[in-house]
């Protein structure tokens, strides 16, 4: 996960400095927050860090933050069967680099051995369709497609049937990130969620929200609007190969609880990874 900009580099400022305790604490919680760790999440790791010696403080931060964020298995790390179905349903607002991460999720479990099948169920973004199909030759996983302003439901439903019908493990389905108002977009979500339990019942549904890593605060508000309509299961991040200021992903998890499982790093077909907490915490505090 390179991360361009290095906040163990200002740390190393704030220790060099001959200052009070205090005086140290307030510059670390002014640089936390706007490196978008939040308040909230801010004053949650300044008051561990109240408990610790000054020549702790910069170990301790990084600690305090494991502690806090609540990490979890990767999904791949989940059971291996390659006889029980997954619907993977992606979704999130407009730009967070969705229908990039349904090719990348479904080139990634191919990979692994798995049967995989993309739905393209975002039918109202202009060229959204087109765009998955280009995903989907660059994955080489078949794509279950209709017209431009089909409806999204109707793809899922035939999505569903196609991946009975193959044998197929990995359902990976790709959804609309803007309609006229938030509840028709989450009333549309939570259509695709009945389709897909009406017709796989034996399978297991995984809600995976993406989020711009450079967005800010935004992701927050963002990830908190998705789980309260419908639930998420699981955070990708994408984004990460730019200069995003890091502590958002902190913020998000530590916040709402909800595991950060993927993280896009680039471009390319293959440039999602897991994420890993140590990996990024060092990091963004090298």
């Amino acid at each position: 996960m390179n991360m361009k900009i290095k906040l163990g580099q200002k740390l190393n400022e704030i220790f060099r400095g001959k200052k009070e305790r205090e005086d140290i604490l307030t510059e670390i919680e002014e640089l936390l927050i706007a490196a978008d760790f939040g308040i909230e999440f801010t004053f949650e790791i300044i008051g561990d860090l109240k408990k610790s010696s000054p020549s702790l403080l910069r170990e301790k931060i990084i600690s305090s933050l494991k502690n806090i964020i609540k990490e979890k298995m990767t999904l791949d790390h989940r059971p291996e069967s390659h006889e029980t179905l997954s619907a993977h349903l992606i979704f999130g607002v407009n730009g967070t680099g969705k229908t990039t991460t349904v090719g990348k999720l479904a080139y990634r479990l191919k990979v692994k051995g798995k049967r995989v099948l993309i739905a393209a169920a975002d039918t109202y973004r202009d060229a959204a369709i087109d765009q998955l199909v280009v995903w989907s030759k660059r994955a080489n996983v078949p794509l279950i497609r209709q017209e431009q302003g089909a409806d999204p439901g109707a793809v899922v439903y035939d999505a569903c049937d196609a991946a009975r019908s193959r044998h197929v493990n990995d359902l990976v389905i790709d959804t609309a990130g803007r309609l006229h108002n938030k509840e028709a977009l989450m009333e549309e979500l939570a259509k695709i969620s009945r389709v897909l339990e009406k017709k796989l019942p034996e399978a297991n549904i995984i809600n995976l929200l993406t989020l711009d890593a450079t967005t800010g605060q935004n992701a927050i508000s963002q990830a908190f609007l998705f789980n309260k309509y419908i639930g998420v299961d699981g955070i990708i991040l994408t984004k990460l190969d730019s200069s995003a200021k890091g502590g958002i992903a902190c913020a998000v998890s530590g916040k709402l609880k909800i595991p950060l499982l993927y993280a896009g790093t680039g471009e390319k077909v293959e440039d999602l990874i897991d994420f890993d907490l140590n990996e990024y915490l060092n990091n963004i505090f090298a």
